[in-house]
């Protein structure tokens, strides 16, 4: 299918889209909105308003590809946030192509203070 390598950027689309478009409407969406390239070798994600149907439009170097997946019970956990779309890792694609939450939680780490651990063990 597709390799994604550290250098591939990914876009899911927060707005849901009319999924009834297939290459060139897709590839038109992602020119006007992301104001990208289609044939970059990004790939765009894109939800259909009930959010259990989605499509991956990607350039592999000699065309391009468009895959559907269509959930046959609930609804794809689609990601919020402002502006026309968010870049996301490739773990968090492979979450949101099996249907599971995909959220950023920056800071969900706890900070300590080395110097107050390396009193506590003396």
């Amino acid at each position: 299918m597709f390799a994604l390598t550290p250098a591939t950027r990914i876009f899911v689309a927060l707005a849901p889209v009319d999924l009834r478009r297939s290459f060139n409407g897709l590839a038109g969406w992602v020119q006007q909105e992301l104001n990208q390239d289609p044939s970059s070798g990004n790939v765009f994600v894109f939800v259909n308003p009930r959010r259990n149907r989605l499509k991956v439009l990607y350039w592999d170097g000699s065309g391009l590809w468009v895959c559907a997946k269509r959930l046959e019970g609930g609804r794809f956990g689609w990601p919020g946030g402002e502006g026309a779309a968010i870049t996301v890792r490739p773990e968090e694609l492979m979450a949101l192509l099996n249907g599971l939450e995909v959220q950023s939680r920056k800071g969900w780490f706890r900070k300590t203070n080395v110097r107050s651990l390396n009193s506590k063990n003396n």
